[in-house]
């Protein structure tokens, strides 16, 4: 009697703290995590497969649908793979609208997510007003783009519509009236035993575990690591704009909230530069529909919403790539979650997984894996040809 005894209790792949599935084997000393094991692979969808058999312009709308929230990200982080491989130079007032929409992005992204993350705690009137006022981003984002989601707004060589004079200015009040949405809830995060109680001291990450296990985005800012692509890396027009790089040293929960709240701060004055100094001219250049793009390698990093995203094309001279390659920033975080998840209480699972806003449906990826002998592979296009003409030939 007295002795402890450890469980594992499966979070997932369905599970009501989960907005997609996904598993994680929480082993449990009574009501404390001792170790979790991620195991993603329940939302693949092929779509870096899927590219290989469509055309450039094709792929601008399927990678738009890699996730809803960043869908600004993936687009235009595709197009300057392919604009670096054409050797295509894009014009300044381009750049700039690419760099409104994608800094909208991130006060849709992390409102977005400020809201959950009160859910996931049981704040749920905090969630309701907060997406209350996550509406007028939305409502600026259909303003530009004609849509709420998938806003289609980039393409290869440019952007597809201007931003005029009093779309800004209509623009700009919407910002105005935001700002002072979330610097009231800043002020009442600090304040509100609701939130403090469930998120100071939770979900530890230090700063050495954060750059051991290779975290990205507000996750490794939270730490107290200054790393933004934006800063590091500069793309678009990040080079020319002046802004800060959050960060916070609390390494828990309520740090995440914290740097996030300060980064849509920040992207409001992002903004309100861009528009200063916004220069006039054409808004893209012309490419051919089916255009072949040149032989070459190219690699492009973006700072998305949830941290560093990586795309990779590889062309071999044709009218589709040759291979494509994603790596999201929700793939990048999993190691660190799994650390934050040890040494917490069982309640607080959702609110740490939820802590690095996890896109399951961007992360994951296909592999084949030998039990036995643990050794992975990946078929190639011929292999894959072979087994699906195999499997509709048993099947029909």
């Amino acid at each position: 009697m007295g002795e402890t005894e450890e469980f594992i209790i499966p979070i997932g792949p369905q599970h009501p703290a989960l907005k997609e599935p996904t598993n994680f084997m929480i082993k449990v000393d009574g009501e404390y995590v001792v170790e979790a094991k991620a195991r993603p692979g329940y939302n693949h969808r092929g779509i870096e497969k899927a590219m290989e058999s469509r055309t450039y312009i094709q792929n601008l709308y399927l990678l738009e649908r890699v996730c809803g929230i960043c869908s600004i990200c993936h687009m235009t982080n595709f197009c300057l793979t392919v604009e670096e491989a054409m050797d295509l130079e894009v014009p300044a007032r381009a750049n700039y609208i690419r760099t409104i929409m994608h800094e909208i992005e991130r006060l849709h992204s992390h409102s977005l997510w400020l809201g959950v993350a009160a859910h996931e705690i049981g704040f749920d009137t905090l969630f309701y007003y907060i997406w209350r006022d996550r509406e007028i981003v939305m409502d600026l984002t259909e303003r530009i783009s004609g849509n709420r989601v998938n806003k289609g707004m980039p393409t290869i060589g440019g952007v597809r519509r201007n931003i005029s004079p009093e779309l800004i200015r209509d623009i700009r009040k919407g910002l105005d009236a935001f700002e002072e949405r979330i610097k009231y809830y800043k002020s009442l995060i600090l304040r509100e035993n609701t939130i403090l109680n469930r998120a100071i001291g939770v979900g530890i990450l230090t700063p050495h575990d954060a750059v051991a296990l290779a975290a990205v985005g507000p996750t490794l800012r939270a730490s107290g690591i200054k790393s933004d692509v934006r800063a590091d890396d500069p793309y678009l027009v990040f080079d020319e704009i002046p802004f800060n790089v959050m960060t916070h040293d609390g390494c828990d929960v309520a740090s995440r909230v914290i740097v996030r709240c300060d980064e849509m701060l920040e992207s409001i004055n992002v903004l309100r530069y861009c528009f200063e100094h916004m220069p006039d001219g054409p808004v893209r250049v012309k490419v051919p529909v089916i255009m072949r793009v040149p032989e070459a390698e190219t690699v492009c990093l973006w700072e998305a919403p949830r941290g560093e995203l990586i795309h990779y094309l590889k062309s071999t001279g044709g009218t589709s790539p040759y291979r494509y390659k994603i790596r999201a920033p929700t793939l990048a975080n999993i190691p660190a979650v799994q650390k934050m998840l040890v040494g917490n209480y069982i309640a607080d699972i959702p609110i740490i997984i939820a802590a690095i806003d996890p896109c399951f449906s961007c992360t994951d990826r296909m592999t084949f894996v030998n039990v036995n002998t643990e050794k992975s592979w990946v078929w190639d296009s011929e292999q894959l040809r072979r087994y699906r003409k195999k499997w509709y030939q048993q099947n029909s």
